[in-house]
């Protein structure tokens, strides 16, 4: 039975009804169409004081042209050296260490240039002990580029961005000092 529904003006038959012909270009969108602004690598980096979310980052690198996203989640840790620590205390020189992400982010599409995308969100300020203070996503077809790319990001980034790290113990506080900071090894 022929109901005599058009189709953005097509007048379809009804065999055609039946089978599907125009309802998946017309009623629902191609896969290809919905996800076609989801084909462009794309880069996610956010700075702020606010508590991070592996779901909200993961999320944001997930792509269907790709089997594997890895994550890196770096979280403050309650003891260094035999001392209890309280908390972290997290400042950056923003505009200058969002660049420096950008370059890590442009070093890691030319090293894997199948990585689709890539997410970098640190938290500054206060970050109390279990909680995350960086999170590192990446996307790419196959696992091993994207561990790779994850481990080059995070490596990458505690030696070149300007993010300083104050811990906070039960009697007294330290700044840290990244040992893979390439400054950390200039004589003063």
């Amino acid at each position: 039975m022929y109901l005599g529904i058009s189709f953005c003006g097509l007048q379809p038959t009804s065999s055609d009804a039946w089978s599907g012909k125009y309802r998946s270009s017309f009623l629902f969108p191609s896969r290809k169409a919905m996800n076609e602004s989801e084909d462009e690598p794309k880069d996610f980096i956010k700075l702020n004081c606010e508590k991070l979310s592996a779901d909200e980052v993961s999320e944001l690198v997930i792509s269907p042209c790709c089997g594997a996203v890895s994550l890196f989640i770096g979280t403050t840790r309650n003891n260094f050296e035999g001392k209890k620590v309280i908390h972290l205390e997290y400042e950056a020189y923003s505009s200058m260490a969002e660049a420096e992400i950008k370059k890590i982010c442009r070093d890691v599409r030319q090293k894997w240039p199948s990585i689709k995308h890539i997410a970098v969100h640190h938290r500054l300020g206060l970050v109390p002990v279990t909680e995350a203070s960086v999170i590192v996503a990446v996307s790419s077809p196959h696992r091993v580029a994207s561990l790779e790319a994850v481990q080059y990001c995070i490596n990458t980034l505690k030696a070149t961005v300007p993010i300083w790290k104050k811990e906070i113990y039960e009697q007294e506080y330290s700044w840290k000092e990244n040992k893979e900071c390439f400054w950390a090894d200039v004589e003063q």
